[in-house]
């Protein structure tokens, strides 16, 4: 396995220690386990939409919660007491916690569970202030320019 040394990122880049953090975390948990698998679609300039394969699942047992800008998302299974005898078992039933760093201002819009897949609605919502706008840039008009010419 590979891994890859930030601590030089961390030493010359002043103020970009989140991004540090974040790289580190998501080489961390990249050779993690797998379970279950997912999807990130982008769906719009500012809209995004995460899909989780959560077969055999109901809704009461996904909890989905956004702290901090991260979203995670669990699945817990209630315990099957029936005693079953499989010959083959190869769908599987576990415990799950995925978690997905969200940029500032992305928040979750919609969850919906249709065919195993868990879909969640993202959306960035950019504050009015932080927009870009267009400033109009005025010139006197030719009489205050005449007259302070006049002046001069």
């Amino acid at each position: 396995m590979r891994t890859i040394d930030f601590s030089p990122l961390y030493r010359s880049a002043v103020g970009f220690d989140r991004l540090a953090a974040l790289l580190d975390a998501a080489a961390s948990t990249e050779s993690a386990s797998g379970y279950p698998p997912y999807n990130i679609e982008r769906t719009d300039e500012n809209a995004y939409r995460v899909e989780i394969a959560v077969a055999g699942f109901k809704p009461e047992e996904l909890n989905i919660e956004v702290k901090e800008n991260l979203l995670t998302v669990q699945g817990r299974k209630a315990a099957n007491d029936e005693t079953r005898r499989y010959l083959h078992r190869g769908l599987a039933e576990r415990n799950f916690e995925r978690r997905f760093q969200l940029a500032d201002y992305v928040m979750v819009t919609d969850a919906q569970l249709t065919d195993g897949l868990l879909a969640i609605s993202l959306k960035r919502e950019l504050p009015e202030q932080l927009k870009a706008r267009r400033i109009e840039i005025k010139a006197p008009a030719k009489a205050e320019l005449i007259e302070a010419e006049k002046a001069a």
